[in-house]
């Protein structure tokens, strides 16, 4: 027998392997006992392991849509709520224009209400979350509607259209002298041209027509927003500015009922129009709220058969990691002993 095979040196260095190894094992322990998963998937599951990966694949795109199911609700929610707030204040208009309609001063009573709402109308058309603006269409990106005040292009052009009509610009004495038919022409016309295309898209709106489309399941879209262009904005806007901007507190009171008439059935074909606008994001958050119910459902099945998959006894690995640290101390023990022979003490 060769003397390799038994000396303290060959021993020492089998323990020293056998040492290393269970380094190795101990890691691996710990590393299952803590996260209660295979510490090589791959090697685990063999031929399983194309499932797997499909399975984890599968389980990231429902989570993903998840997540975005969860933006998109958001921001249909701040919709709806805008659209809320924006048809009760114009059902509110309503009230205060008929009361000002035989009124012996109503164009200045109803000038300054009608200028705040319009206001807010376009404040409401440019609110925005997590940096895209909500009525912008798909131009999500960039901020739909231009105020109206003096020097813009829509208070310009509609001062041009009135001045090109009457002979005078909004708020001239001159207003008194404007004929009831007259006004009703130009409002029918000229007036109504600004907020139709091409004007509208001009002057006012850089909102698209195309709304945002939203994949909220593997095999389900749905239009997630409204636009700044829907001909609800329009009315609305056309009444506010019919009242704000062309200086109904000049006119005689003949003419003015010409313009509040307008006004009203405006006011009230918005609140129509903006309701089905409402119906059609609340059909919207509908469909979300189902398809993110339908997913979590997925998400857990999935999920369950990813752990059948990877999961491992925690308590199992743990029992085996003190098993393996036992012995690599017993290792290291019979290692110093192994180290301290010498054949010098034996001569």
């Amino acid at each position: 027998m060769a003397a390799t095979f038994i000396s303290s040196n060959s021993i020492a260095t089998t323990l020293r392997i056998s040492a290393s190894k269970s380094q190795v094992a101990i890691a691996k322990g710990v590393k299952e006992a803590t996260t209660g998963r295979h510490d090589d998937i791959g090697k685990e599951l063999g031929a399983l392991t194309g499932r797997n990966v499909t399975l984890r694949a599968e389980l990231l795109e429902v989570d993903k849509l998840v997540d975005t199911n969860s933006l998109v609700g958001a921001r249909l929610e701040v919709a709806q709520e805008r659209l809320s707030q924006t048809i009760e204040t114009a059902q509110a208009f309503q009230k205060d224009l008929l009361a000002a309609r035989n009124s012996a001063n109503g164009g200045g009573i109803i000038a300054q209400p009608a200028a705040s709402n319009l206001g807010s109308l376009l404040a409401t058309l440019n609110v925005s979350m997590d940096g895209q603006f909500l009525f912008a269409g798909i131009n999500t990106s960039q901020q739909p509607m231009t105020p109206y005040e003096t020097g813009s292009a829509s208070k310009t052009a509609i001062d041009a259209a009135f001045t090109a009509a009457f002979g005078f610009p909004p708020g001239s004495p001159g207003a008194e002298n404007i004929l009831p038919g007259d006004m009703e022409a130009f409002l029918d016309n000229a007036f109504a041209a600004e907020f139709a295309d091409p004007a509208w898209g001009t002057n006012w709106s850089s909102a698209s027509d195309q709304v945002m489309r939203s994949r909220i399941s593997t095999t389900q879209t749905i239009d997630s927003s409204a636009s700044a262009n829907d001909v609800a904005f329009r009315k609305l806007a056309m009444a506010y500015t019919m009242l704000s901007g062309l200086g109904v507190d000049k006119m005689n009171q003949s003419t003015f009922q010409v313009v509040t008439d307008k006004a009203l059935l405006l006011v009230a074909g918005a609140v129509a129009d903006l309701a089905s606008v409402g119906a059609r994001l609340g059909t919207a958050q509908e469909q979300t709220t189902t398809a993110t119910s339908r997913l979590k459902v997925q998400s857990d099945i999935v999920t369950k058969q990813v752990n059948a998959m990877e999961s491992v006894d925690p308590e199992e690995a743990s029992v085996r990691v003190t098993s393996l640290r036992n012995q690599l101390e017993m290792s290291h023990a019979l290692s110093a002993q192994i180290q301290k022979l010498s054949i010098l003490n034996y001569l």
